[in-house]
This record gives C-alpha cells, sequence and structure tokens, in this order.
C-alpha cells in the first residue's frame, strides 16, 4: 500500500514501523534476513526492523554483497557490518569472486549475481524471508523505464512486492514508502549512509529516469501516480494469471520433459494468454528467470500458431502433429554430464538401476539411432534427443525416455503442478 503524506513534513518514525508492521502481519518467520548496501534505502530498513521488531521473537540478520566493482567496496561492507554491530544484529559480507564477464550487461550481470549470492547466503543460515530496500522511488522509475520498452502488463507491474527465488521468499517492504521519508528518519537518529557515486552516473538508465522523474512531476506524472499505475497492473496481471491457469489446464501436457500444446486451442486463445503460456513454458523448460523480451516473444508465438518452428531463451519450439512442442535446445544440454543419481541440466534426476560406471548425458542424434522403439513414446526426435541417457565408454546403455529403459529410470525435478502455479505468480 502506497502511504501518502498529507503533512508537509511526511510520514514520521511511528508511521513507517507501522507500514512494516502491517507488511509482515501476525504470522512471523522465526528469522529475517536483510540485504544492506549501505546506501539510505538499505540502512534505514535495517535500523526500521529493528524498532519493528524489538518485542517480537524474530531474529535478524544482515548481509552485504561486495561486489569488487570499485576499489571502495570493501570498505564500504566493513562500513555497514559497524552499522549492524551497533544495532546487535550478526552481519557478513558476501563477495563477488567470479567478478563480471567482460562483454554485456555490467548491471545485469552484477543484480544476478547480487540475488543468488543473498539467496544462497539465506538458506545456509535457515533464512526463509529477505528483506530488500526498494522503494516506492524505485517502483516509479522501473515503470517508467518499462514504458520506454512498451511493456505489457507484467512490466508495467513493477517491482513485485514478494517473490520467491532460489526457495527464498523475497520481501520488499518499503516499497509504499518514500525515499525522502527514509532519510529524514536516518537523519532523526543522526544515521549516516553511504552515497554511491554511480547514482549520479547518467550514463544509466535509471539515473536518467530518476532525473527526469523530477520533471515529469510538473506534468502530474507524480511518484504516487506511477505506484497507482504499478497496483492496477498487478491487479490485471493476477487477473489473467487466473485466465492462463485455466487455459493450460484445458490445453497443456507435459511429455518427455516438454511443454505441450494443442495447436488447434493455442490458436484461439487471445493474444495475452497465448503470450503469458508460451513465455511460462519457456521459463519452466529452460529453467530461467528472466523472461525474453517482449517483441521475440511476440514473433515466437506466431510462428508457432502458423505452425512453425524457431528458437528462444534456450529452447526449440517446433510443431509436430496438430501439437506445439516446447523442449531445451540441443547445443544447451550437448556438454552437460554428471553421475547417475546428481542432478543433470538443472531438471533431471536419472537412476541407473543396476548399471554401474555410467555417466549420464543428452541422447542425441546419434544415441536415438540406437532406440530403434523411441518412435512409439509418440515425441518428436528433437525433443528426445535431448532427453538425459546412460553412457559408457561411448556406448549408450540405457535411454529411459525413448523406449530403451534397460532398468533405469529418469524424472524431472520440476514437477509439472509447478509449471501450472507458476502462472498464478508474479
Amino acid at each position: 500500500m502506497f502511504l501518502t503524506q498529507p503533512e508537509a513534513g511526511g510520514l514520521g518514525r511511528d508511521d513507517l514501523v507501522g507500514a512494516l508492521r502491517q507488511h509482515f502481519g501476525r504470522s512471523l518467520p522465526a528469522r529475517i534476513g536483510i540485504a544492506v548496501s549501505g546506501g539510505g534505502d538499505s540502512v534505514a530498513l535495517m535500523h526500521l526492523l529493528k524498532d519493528c521488531f524489538s518485542d517480537d521473537p524474530v531474529e535478524l540478520l544482515v548481509a552485504t554483497v561486495d561486489h569488487r566493482l570499485r576499489p571502495e567496496s570493501r570498505q564500504e561492507a566493513e562500513e555497514v557490518a559497524q552499522m549492524a554491530q551497533k544495532l546487535g544484529l550478526r552481519h557478513d559480507i558476501l563477495t563477488w569472486t567470479e567478478g563480471p564477464e567482460p562483454t554485456g550487461n555490467l548491471q545485469d550481470q552484477a543484480r544476478r549475481a547480487r540475488y543468488g549470492l543473498l539467496t544462497a547466503w539465506a538458506r545456509q543460515n535457515g533464512i526463509p524471508v529477505l528483506a530488500l530496500g526498494h522503494t516506492a522511488d524505485d517502483q516509479a522509475e522501473t515503470v517508467i523505464m518499462r514504458l520506454k520498452r512498451a511493456s505489457g502488463v507484467n512490466g508495467l507491474a513493477g517491482i513485485p512486492l514478494r517473490r520467491i527465488q532460489d526457495g527464498v521468499s523475497l520481501q520488499r517492504p518499503l516499497l509504499g514508502l518514500r525515499r525522502a521519508d527514509l532519510r529524514r528518519y536516518l537523519r532523526a537518529l543522526g544515521q549516516s549512509w553511504i552515497e554511491d557515486p554511480s547514482n549520479e552516473d547518467e550514463t544509466y538508465d535509471r539515473i536518467k529516469t530518476r532525473k527526469a522523474l523530477a520533471v515529469l512531476e510538473d506534468l502530474g506524472l507524480t511518484v504516487p501516480a506511477l505506484v497507482t499505475v504499478a497496483q492496477n497492473m498487478s491487479k490485471a496481471q493476477t487477473a489473467l494469471g487466473w485466465y492462463a491457469f485455466l487455459s493450460a489446464r484445458d490445453l497443456v501436457q507435459i511429455k518427455a520433459g516438454a511443454i505441450v500444446f494443442e495447436l488447434r486451442k493455442f490458436r484461439t486463445l487471445p493474444d495475452e494468454i497465448s503470450h503469458r503460456l508460451m513465455l511460462q513454458a519457456l521459463l519452466w523448460v529452460s529453467g530461467g528467470q528472466y523472461s525474453p523480451r517482449r517483441l521475440p516473444m511476440i514473433e515466437a508465438v506466431t510462428i508457432a500458431q502458423r505452425g512453425g518452428s524457431s528458437t528462444l531463451a534456450g529452447c526449440r519450439i517446433l510443431s509436430h502433429r496438430d501439437k506445439i512442442w516446447i523442449c531445451r535446445e540441443a547445443a544447451t544440454v550437448q556438454q552437460t554430464a554428471c553421475d547417475p543419481g546428481g542432478i543433470w541440466n538443472q531438471r533431471w534426476r536419472v537412476f541407473a538401476g543396476k548399471l554401474d560406471a555410467c555417466e549420464v548425458r543428452p541422447l542425441g542424434g546419434a544415441g536415438l539411432k540406437s532406440c530403434p522403439d523411441w518412435r512409439a513414446e509418440g515425441c518428436p526426435a528433437p525433443v528426445l534427443e535431448v532427453t538425459p541417457s546412460l553412457w559408457r565408454d561411448g556406448n549408450l546403455m540405457a535411454a529411459p525416455l525413448a523406449g530403451f529403459a534397460n532398468g533405469c529410470s529418469a524424472e524431472v525435478v520440476n514437477s509439472a503442478e509447478e509449471f501450472f502455479t507458476s502462472l498464478l505468480s508474479h
């Protein structure tokens, strides 16, 4: 909920603490992790959560990610550790040791690394909820940036209040609060914070957008108005999710790890629903966390509806016998291998039965030729070629999904039900 500011002085401490109380409700986790960069928003979040749960049996733990992208980053992380120590909170510094790839979007790489480190830390420490310091101002900036990209409903819904990543609930209890109120709260405490110099670097789109918002305010395009747009789009997102869920129950099957649509029914869906089904199928099959751009998605859906084939997001989309099949692209699994019983390609577990000294690898075209009964499975060859199989010294020993089980079995780690329910989540 966005909190209005009826008075010129803005929101006070009690209002801010009350907002966090309302966010978490009565069912409190035993532990809450707090991601604190040292900036004003996350430092305020740490203090507010300490105030909020001072009389509750909730243990607060703090983590700071050192991306090692600036010489002063380690010192800043240690300063956050001192802030947390003064509050009596345990603090850990998580270091991005791998660093960024030489090519690609640096901010995107850093964001993915940050969330990966934070969720791994949370799991290791038995933390079910991780609090992040995004504010209403961040939400407004996000909506403007998504408008620039001509985003649809999902994009304009902005930053979600809650979402699950790697089994950890990421929550943003400050999402309805203004940055200025949080700064005012910190000044009243006499608490300083770290100003990141990149916040003035206009080579970043977000910084350009942040500065443009000051001009847009004069046109009535205020932070509260943009937050309301995000809230409205989030409600529409929920309604469309239910439509997509019911449609999936009617026309989707899951076979050999692939998502299968009935072509005739898929063609009759409204554009937004067919888009959502295809998007979630790509994410479920690939294991990806980030959506492809909207225009390539539209093109992929159009090609599929016409009975054609394409590749997108590490997946192959092909038509076969009045059905649309979405499976892994062969190149993405070609070099993957593991021992039986392990997780292959992040989504399959293979059991070797009585076979020993085997390795799990993709079946491939050559392996499929060694499975004379594969057509009886009713799957196109490209779907079976990217399924797991057991090999020993270059010889195919078993292909559980291609009619050559040889006492072995394979199962998808992420269940079919997870695909359907994912259509309801944001």
